[in-house]
């Protein structure tokens, strides 16, 4: 059974940082392509940012993020990470991570597995 379990979430300040990590149980971990994705309630789920399967040799990245987060994995781990730099309250939201076996997938039907998200909050 595949599970993704998100961990890090929490409460923090305008202009702080967090770091987000998503634990991958019943799957080749480097044979998938690993995406985080964040919803707000009422809005449509966004993508955040992924990173190729095996070596993470691609990174995509949303607009209203560059620059600011970094996906990243560690294979030996089985864990992928979304580093969260100058947050800003418009990046309060659930935040997924999900996992690909297609190369290079960035929409939410490429993502097979779902993890059940936790909770990120910037207050100003």
């Amino acid at each position: 059974q595949v599970q993704l379990v998100e961990s890090g979430g929490g409460l923090v300040q305008a202009g702080g940082s967090l770091t987000l990590f998503c634990a991958a149980t019943g799957l080749v971990f480097r044979s998938y392509g690993m995406g985080w994705f964040r919803q707000i309630p009422g809005k449509e789920r966004e993508f955040v940012g992924a990173i190729t399967w095996g070596t993470g040799d691609r990174l995509d990245y949303g607009d209203s993020v560059k620059g600011r987060f970094t996906v990243s994995r560690d294979n030996a781990k089985n864990t992928a990470y979304l580093q969260m730099n100058n947050l800003k309250p418009e990046d309060t939201a659930v935040y997924y991570c999900a996992a690909a076996l297609e190369w290079g997938a960035m929409r939410e039907d490429q993502f097979k597995y779902w993890g059940q998200g936790t909770q990120v909050t910037v207050s100003s």
